[in-house]
């Protein structure tokens, strides 16, 4: 399991998502260009007091991505296809997740292998980017087994 951030446009968020992961256990994949700065010293800053980061993948762009994508990319997405509490997830699934201002491309959108949205009251929006991702990878954890275990 992997989570895929493209083009992240707010730090503050890609630093949420970077402790989620190391959390987690899960590696991250950052999909450039950000739309800030992004250093390995920003993304060690952007851990805080979790140390270092767990795994962190930065990807030039979308074609390097996509090339190199160990699963299915399963997109969350407003405009998704499927609700995600009826979405069967597997181990190997890339959950990624659009830029907070504009979400992904068309071109992304179509290539991913699924897409799934999660579900809001009536005239709700959209969830912050990484509230979506640590629900998202909540359940997909869940649904393979793969949740850390705690120590015992």
């Amino acid at each position: 399991m992997l989570l895929a951030l493209f083009q992240p446009d707010i730090p503050q968020n890609l630093g949420a998502a970077l402790r989620l992961g190391a959390c987690l256990g899960v590696g991250v994949h950052v999909i450039e260009p950000c739309g800030f700065p992004l250093s390995d010293r920003a993304i060690r800053r952007a851990a805080l007091d979790y140390g270092e980061p767990g795994e962190v993948t930065r990807h030039a762009g979308w074609a390097e991505f996509a090339q190199n994508k160990p699963g299915r990319i399963v997109l969350f997405t407003t405009k998704g296809a499927c609700p995600l509490g009826d979405f069967v997830f597997r181990p190997d699934d890339v959950l990624l997740f659009g830029r907070e201002s504009a979400g992904v491309p068309d071109a992304v959108h179509e290539s991913a292998d699924a897409r799934v949205y999660i579900p809001l009251m009536p005239g709700m929006r959209s969830l912050n980017v990484t509230v979506s991702a640590a629900i998202g990878l909540s359940e997909a954890l869940r649904q393979t087994g793969q949740f850390p275990k705690p120590a015992a």
